[in-house]
C-alpha cells in the first residue's frame, strides 16, 4: 500500500466523494502527540443544521453573512433559504467545488487568514461546527478578531462554536493538556492533520477553548460574549457563543 500523499486536500476529497458517490467515511485525525482519533462521518457535513445540534444557533444570524470554514455548505445553504446573502469560504478547493455544486451562490477558496474588507461588509460572521478552532492560536485569534471588527457593521456579531476541553476524563486528552501547558500553550491548543485514504492534509493549528478562555481572548479586541448557548444533544463540552461589539 502506498503511503498517503502530503498536501492533498484529504478533507475536500472525502466531501467530494460523498457528494458524487454517497461513499461515507469516518474522519481520521492525527494530533501532534502522535495520537489518532475519529471525528464523526463526512455525511454530517451535508445534514440539515435545523435537525442537528447547532441549528438553534442560526436564529442569531442576521443580515449579510460570512461563513468561515464552510465545508460542504450546510449552514450557507440553510441561510440562503432564509433569504440571507452568504459569502462562504474554505481553504479546501474541493470543499468549495462541493459547495458550488450544491447551490451555494458565493463560495470562495480562501484561508481564514486571508480574509479582508475586499469581501465586503457583514452583519454576521459564523464559525460553526467548532470552527472557532480555525482561529488557531490566541495570538492569531486576536489578530483575526481585529480584522473582523473592521469587516462588520456597527451591529455586527459573531456566532461561533467551540468545545470546553476541560470537560473530559480521557487520560490521553488530559496528558495532552499537561503537555500543552508545559509548552506555554492553552490546554486545547492543537496541531492536527486529516487523513482520507491515500490523501493527507498539511498540519494546521486548531484552538478549542472554555468560555472563560474565550472571554480572555476577546478582552481588548472590541468584542464581548453576549450569550453562551449549550449545544443540543448529549455532548456537554460543546457550546455556542454569540459575540457582539463591545
Amino acid at each position: 500500500m502506498k503511503p498517503p500523499r502530503p498536501h492533498d486536500d484529504a478533507f475536500g476529497q472525502a466531501l467530494w466523494d460523498y457528494h458524487t458517490t454517497g461513499r461515507d467515511a469516518e474522519q481520521i485525525i492525527e494530533r501532534d502527540d502522535g495520537s489518532f482519533g475519529t471525528a464523526g462521518s463526512y455525511s454530517s457535513y451535508f445534514g440539515d443544521p435545523m435537525k442537528q445540534g447547532d441549528g438553534h444557533l442560526l436564529r442569531y444570524v442576521r443580515g449579510r453573512v460570512l461563513d468561515l470554514g464552510c465545508g460542504a455548505g450546510r449552514h450557507a445553504l440553510a441561510l440562503q433559504q432564509r433569504g440571507c446573502e452568504v459569502v462562504a469560504i474554505d481553504r479546501s478547493p474541493r470543499a468549495i467545488r462541493v459547495c458550488k455544486a450544491r447551490g451555494v451562490q458565493k463560495a470562495r477558496e480562501m484561508s481564514v487568514t486571508r480574509i479582508s474588507r475586499k469581501l465586503g461588509c457583514f452583519d454576521t460572521v459564523i464559525a460553526l461546527g467548532n470552527n472557532f478552532g480555525l482561529f488557531g492560536t490566541p495570538r492569531r485569534a486576536r489578530w483575526l478578531l481585529a480584522r473582523l471588527r473592521k469587516m462588520t457593521t456597527q451591529r455586527g456579531r459573531l456566532v461561533v462554536e467551540s468545545r470546553d476541553v476541560y470537560r473530559t476524563d480521557d487520560p490521553g486528552n488530559l496528558a495532552y493538556h499537561r503537555w500543552n501547558r508545559s509548552r506555554g500553550k492553552l490546554a486545547g491548543q492543537m496541531r492536527l492533520r486529516v487523513y482520507y485514504g491515500r490523501h493527507v492534509d498539511p498540519w494546521f493549528e486548531y484552538l478549542m477553548v472554555s468560555p472563560a478562555e474565550m472571554a480572555d481572548i476577546l478582552d481588548g479586541t472590541g468584542w464581548r460574549i453576549a450569550r453562551i448557548l449549550k449545544r443540543r444533544g448529549t455532548d456537554a463540552s460543546q457550546y455556542g457563543a454569540v459575540i457582539e461589539k463591545a
